[in-house]
Formats: C-alpha cells, sequence, structure tokens
C-alpha cells in the first residue's frame, strides 16, 4: 500500500510540474500599510495575548514536553551553501583556590539568524528593496544590523500550535522531492485528524523531510517538499502566528514555475507579515500523533538580525 501511495505521489507531482501556477508579488499600494498599522514591525507577533497564552495552556493535559529543535552540530547538520557554524572550546586555567575549580567556554561563529531550526524575520526576505510593512532595504540596514525589523522585536510566543500531519495523510513517511503540498492538502490532513484552525496558531506541516537531517544532508539541501503558492496564501487567511515546517524552506523547492524562487517566503513574510519556522524536529510529535499542543518558542535577542536559531517546544 505504501508503494502504491508512492508512485501515486510521483504522478501528482509530474502532473502539478505541467500545470505549475506562478506568482506575482502585489504592489505597495495593496500591501501596505499592514493590517498592525504603518510603521509596524512585529507582524503576526501582535497575536501573542494574554488570552492566547491562557488558552494555548489549558490544552497541556500531561505535562509531556517534546524537543521541535534540531541539535546545532557543525559537523553533521546540513547548511545552506554559504552559511557555516564553527564552535572552539576555550580551557581556562586552574583557579589558585584550594577548591582547585576549572572552567570552560566557546567562541562560536557562525550565522546564528539562519542556521538549524532557524525562525524568519522580516528583514530576510523581501520584495525588490522592500520588506513587510514597505520598509526599504537601503534606509534600514547597516553593518551592523537592520534598524528596523530586528529579530529582537518578535519577543516571546506562546500559542496554540497544530501540527498537519501531509506526509500521513499520503500514507509515506516523507513526500517525494518537490512534492507541492495543495491547500487541499492541508485542509484534507485537518479534516482527517479532525481538528481545525484558530487565528493565532502556530501551524506546523510535517512533511517528513526531517527523516534526512545528518543522515543524507545533500539530499535535504538539493529540494524540498513544501506548500505551494496556493496552500500559503490559504494559510495566511487562516491569521497564524507563524508556518513552520521539517524542511529547509517550509515551502516547496524548487517551485514548480522555474519564472519565480521562493515565492512562498514573501507571501508569508512580505506580503502578510506571517513569521517562518524551518527545519523543525517533528518525528517524535508527528510519532505521538500529537496534533494540538501548547507550542513555545523565543528568539535569540540579536539586535537588527534577520532571524534566529531557536529551541521551540511543544507541551501537551
Amino acid at each position: 500500500m505504501r508503494h502504491a501511495a508512492a508512485v501515486a505521489l510521483f504522478v501528482l507531482c509530474a502532473a502539478r510540474l505541467a500545470n505549475a501556477q506562478s506568482w506575482t508579488p502585489p504592489p505597495e499600494s495593496q500591501r501596505c500599510p499592514s493590517r498592525w498599522g504603518a510603521g509596524d514591525e512585529r507582524g503576526s507577533a501582535n497575536l501573542m495575548t494574554r488570552d492566547q497564552v491562557l488558552k494555548a495552556a489549558r490544552l497541556i493535559r500531561t505535562g509531556e514536553v517534546i524537543e521541535l529543535g534540531q541539535v546545532l552540530d557543525p559537523a553533521a547538520m546540513p547548511f545552506f551553501p554559504g552559511r557555516q557554524l564553527s564552535i572552539l572550546t576555550k580551557r581556562t586555567n586552574v583557579l589558585p583556590q584550594s577548591n582547585r575549580r576549572i572552567s570552560n567556554e566557546e567562541m562560536m561563529i557562525g550565522e546564528f539568524g539562519q542556521i538549524g531550526t532557524q525562525f524568519d524575520g522580516f528583514s530576510h526576505q523581501g520584495i525588490d528593496n522592500g520588506f513587510y510593512n514597505c520598509f526599504k532595504q537601503d534606509q534600514i540596514a547597516t553593518r551592523n544590523g537592520f534598524t528596523k525589523l530586528g529579530i529582537e522585536k518578535v519577543g516571546a510566543l506562546m500559542t496554540r500550535g497544530v501540527l498537519i500531519d501531509v506526509a500521513s495523510l499520503k500514507g509515506v513517511e516523507m513526500l517525494p522531492d518537490s512534492y507541492e503540498i495543495t491547500a487541499q492538502d492541508l485542509r484534507d490532513a485537518l479534516a482527517r485528524q479532525n481538528i481545525s484552525l484558530q487565528a493565532g496558531d502556530a501551524v506546523i506541516v510535517h512533511t517528513g523531510w526531517g527523516r534526512l537531517w545528518g543522515t543524507d544532508n545533500a539530499r535535504y539541501m538539493k529540494t524540498d517538499p513544501g506548500i505551494g503558492v496556493a496552500a500559503a496564501e490559504w494559510l495566511a487567511t487562516q491569521s497564524p502566528m507563524l508556518v513552520g515546517s521539517d524542511n529547509w524552506s517550509v515551502e516547496v523547492n524548487p517551485n514548480p514555475d522555474p519564472m519565480i524562487g521562493s515565492p512562498v517566503h514573501q507571501i508569508l513574510l512580505a506580503v502578510n507579515g506571517i513569521h517562518m519556522l524551518e527545519s523543525m524536529k517533528l518525528d517524535e510529535l508527528a510519532a505521538k500523533r500529537v496534533y494540538e499542543f501548547a507550542f513555545i518558542l523565543e528568539p535569540l535577542k540579536l539586535r537588527g538580525a534577520t532571524g534566529s536559531t531557536v529551541a521551540p517546544i511543544a507541551v501537551h
């Protein structure tokens, strides 16, 4: 049965390649100011209210904590071309007191905004010279970070998390390379799980692609299955706090339309002000069929950064 399902998925992928959906960025007059007003820098993080926290807390019934962040291991983790992480452990001399205390620390060199399980901020991706809420790159970019839309503006997030298990819907452990997840796929998976989305949710899509992390990094970074343009636009209408996945870009790559590159990043970040969360560890969550949970995340306080490596958790 699994073999038959996989064959069907490959046929479906071929059909979608032949009927690729293109996308054109909307003009600034249609996307600015944002729904949170001119000058807003937090976008969907504005949905993090006390009521949202209390709603999430009521989902905690067993107290089990499931970690959703991949381990940062420079020797084993995949990297997008050009990104890096190096760790140098520094030894400290034994101090002269009688208790002989020793200590260690590390010096780290890397792109802490865009490695590992990473949370995308609004200065990470834009349209031409403009970002979310029409902040201009040539006006806010400096050598030492962005003067607007820095990741430090996001703050701590706690909300209802919803896992949409598309791999399970299709009867496979891992979706095929470059499989485009449609809005109908998302709706079908939610119906199968008997759950619906609510405003302010952390929407997490399980593709199974995370199985390749640390085992086949080349394949993990070459392509990935993920949401397409129509799915992203449908998700935006649901008003999520963030959209995440277990692949490296959340969206399908390469895009079925060879004339556009990573449009979902623009749709979510630049047009709708919705944060993205990439390269999540979702195997345990999916295996235990935990589809609704309290989701907790806080980006690093990196002033002016485009994003942050994070270690989110699910509590149910």
